[in-house]
């Protein structure tokens, strides 16, 4: 109880200090529960629950999310689950989907309200993993006493958000412990994990938007499987992930225009991209050998319109 109420001061004295919350993600969280969600860290509050008939209704719009998750869900509760966590997936509106744990921390969990149905947003039950990386949209880790509800400074947690095909939040990940053992560097563990798992449900969603498309893999950044773009037939992009878009300088308007993805690539002047470009210059000159410079034969042996085979030759300087 004494831990309780101290955590509760100490909230209210540092969310109180501007210079404190432009510099820590951590206040300006616990400054937005109190000015913009009027909370009080002293509230015996439990997370929002939806009804069976809304939670019914939730799910069913998040079928394709669910059913690209699951397996990474599997995957990433058989390496934490026996270490006392749950893995939680919720929607973009922090509303709890689907879980992992196991069954002798179920009391537990459900107690707190780390259950589907339940909504983990700051405005349900304050700074929390789901709420916070959903609200900032980057990964967080909130450990203990860092949450802004007294009830819940003995849980630690961490999320990543996951994007949609246009880059876009669309739901998040999360694992929570409850457990006293864990300290920082085990929740710095456990982040790296869940982020992982987050990346390859984002790029399940990715691939599943555009059925029958082609992948190209962009060079950018620590993680270059991030950064994906799809391409239709005639070598015109269809999307682009976040990595990609912020790789490439892309955004929906660009892609809506009809955008050759070889134009694209080459306004990625690392050498990746070159070397992308160079590929492809090298591959329209020997269809074009094989068909003694003939553009339409050319055209129809990459399967791609005569339109598109010139602009692809003039883009690439081929004569």
């Amino acid at each position: 109880m004494q831990n309780e109420i101290a955590h509760a001061e100490r909230v209210y004295a540092s969310a109180q200090q501007k210079s404190a919350a432009a510099s820590s993600p951590i206040i300006a969280s616990w400054y937005r529960c109190m000015t913009m969600h009027m909370l009080a860290p002293e509230e015996a509050r439990s997370p929002f629950r939806l009804t069976e008939e809304e939670f019914r209704a939730v799910r069913q719009q998040s079928e394709r999310l669910i059913a690209e998750a699951t397996e990474e869900l599997d995957r990433l509760f058989s390496t934490v689950g026996k270490a006392g966590c749950c893995v939680l997936l919720t929607d973009r509106d922090g509303v709890a989907l689907d879980r992992r744990g196991a069954s002798t921390d179920d009391k537990d969990f459900h107690r707190l309200g780390l259950w589907p149905g339940s909504v983990w947003t700051e405005a349900s039950v304050g700074t929390n993993g789901i709420g916070t990386a959903i609200a900032d949209e980057r990964p967080v880790a909130i450990f203990r006493d860092q949450h802004f509800l007294s009830a819940n400074i003995r849980l630690s947690c961490t999320t990543a958000p996951i994007r949609d095909h246009r880059g876009q939040i669309a739901a998040a990940l999360d694992i929570s412990t409850c457990r006293e053992d864990v300290n920082e560097m085990a929740l710095a563990i456990l982040s790296q994990a869940v982020r992982d798992a987050a990346l390859r449900i984002e790029t399940n969603l990715f691939r599943s938007a555009f059925p029958g498309a082609r992948f190209i893999m962009v060079p950018a950044g620590a993680n270059p499987a991030a950064a994906l773009l799809a391409v239709d037939k005639d070598d015109l992009v269809l999307g682009a992930t976040r990595a990609a878009r912020l790789a490439l300088k892309l955004d929906d308007a660009h892609i809506a225009a009809g955008l050759p993805a070889s134009d694209a690539l080459h306004e990625d002047r690392s050498e990746g991209g070159a070397d992308l470009v160079e590929a492809e210059r090298a591959a329209l000159r020997r269809v074009l050998s094989r068909t003694s410079g003939n553009v339409s034969q050319a055209a129809t042996l990459l399967g791609i319109s005569r339109a598109t085979m010139h602009r692809k030759m003039k883009k690439l300087s081929l004569h």
